[in-house]
């Protein structure tokens, strides 16, 4: 049985803001990059920890600009489990397993190397993949590789992405304020209530109270971006695709580019300015760096693989039709492309731990431009479609079954 899933508009906007956003954000973290390590790097690195209404200019944008980064990232989430790839378990099945190899075997690379040492809350750096750039990769092969892998791919990431909110509301939490945090889930029980009962289609009362659960979350001492996140559950969705009057719809339409061109440049400007001492290289050699260097471009690829195969053995799902394993490690390979979640959970891992942030940054550039030119070598020539590849704009599933 083989099932058509149209690609949708919302997700083809997605893909082309992924690959422009993408390059602005390699731009961005060069250009940061040059300035931290020239003379007039001391003023630039002093103005992101200027204080600007009780908190730092850094501050400002990683809990507040990103809290609308994750806003996106959960009306991203909420498309595909309403209406996109993982709203048939069937389709979603071998993304969801293949982010779950993702997450766990690098984590575990890297909790073997600190295991007991201070490195160790690093453990969920290398556990995240970037949509942006990943896509970004996929989009310079053009018709070089399956349009499903694309599909195949976001999936994967955006799930790699739900690992990495759930760590950090779980692990990356201190000084917990009951009070706060029970005000701020009373305010999404609320937007839950408006969607649900009060059939509020308007964005305006949603927004307002997003405002005010951000504000009860920093104060509760859970990171305040998971408000981004609930609050995209809280907008109400159209079971359509691509309906226009849906306010979830409408929202992600206006997010995309200033998340893709001012947002995420912007944390890069503000978390990518790493000054490189004479002893950079060796502090490569640290078990954090090795750990996050190895989870990213050894045990992303081998975590997704094993895992898929595992699924497939197991006759749980089957590969889409115009898949082939080496599309998998492929996926698997930019999958290591860690670079904005894995530096935004490093600044929470090592919260005050100036160098070992900057070893950790460093270790995530490489590891990520490492991972980036292995997986786009990789399917330039190893990726080319096959025959029986369906039209680009639209995918071909098989259902999944037991072998015969």
């Amino acid at each position: 049985m083989r099932i058509e899933v149209p690609l949708s508009n919302t997700f083809k906007e997605f893909v082309a803001s992924g690959k422009a956003g993408g390059a602005l954000l390699i731009l961005c973290t060069l250009v940061s990059l040059a300035i931290a390590n020239s003379p007039a790097g001391a003023p630039y690195l002093h103005f992101w920890h200027l204080d600007v209404g009780g908190l730092s200019v850094e501050a400002w944008i990683n809990d507040a600009l990103m809290a609308v980064f994750f806003l996106l990232v959960g009306l991203e989430l909420k498309r595909e489990i309403r209406n996109g790839e993982l709203s048939d378990l069937r389709n979603a099945l071998l993304p969801i397993l293949a982010a779950l190899g993702g997450i766990v075997v690098p984590s575990l690379i890297h909790f073997g190397l600190n295991h007991g040492t201070p490195a160790q809350p690093g453990l969920g750096i290398p556990m995240a993949t970037d949509i942006a750039f990943a896509l970004g990769v996929l989009a310079l092969l053009g018709k070089r590789v399956p349009a499903s892998l694309k599909v195949f791919l976001t999936a994967l990431a955006v799930i790699d992405d739900l690992g990495a909110i759930v760590v950090i509301a779980l692990f990356y939490t201190a000084g917990l304020s009951v009070a706060y945090l029970l005000a701020a889930l009373a305010v999404f029980a609320l937007l839950l209530a408006l969607n649900r009962f009060g059939r509020v289609m308007a964005l305006a009362p949603y927004l307002l109270g997003g405002a005010l659960m951000w504000f009860l979350m920093l104060k509760s001492g859970v990171h305040a971006t998971i408000a981004g996140v609930l609050l995209a559950f809280a907008i109400p969705h159209s079971s359509r695709q691509d309906d226009a009057a849906s306010p979830s719809h409408r929202l992600e339409h206006v997010l995309h580019t200033p998340v893709a061109f001012l947002i995420l440049p912007v944390f890069a400007l503000a978390n990518t300015g790493i000054v490189i001492g004479a002893g950079w290289a060796g502090e490569l050699l640290s078990s954090n760096s090795l750990g996050i260097l190895l989870g990213l471009v050894v045990g992303k690829p081998v975590g997704i693989v094993l895992a898929c195969l595992a699924a497939v053995a197991l006759g749980i799902c089957r590969l889409p039709l115009d898949l082939a394993w080496r599309h998998v490690f492929g996926a698997g390979l930019l999958g290591g492309i860690g670079f904005t979640m894995s530096i935004f959970i490093t600044n929470l891992a090592f919260a005050g731990q100036a160098d070992v942030i900057n070893g950790s940054k460093m270790a995530i550039l490489i590891a990520s431009l490492g991972a980036g030119v292995l997986g786009f070598a990789w399917l330039k020539f190893l990726g080319a479609p096959l025959d029986s590849d369906p039209d680009p704009d639209t995918m071909d599933f098989e259902a999944p079954s037991m072998p015969r």
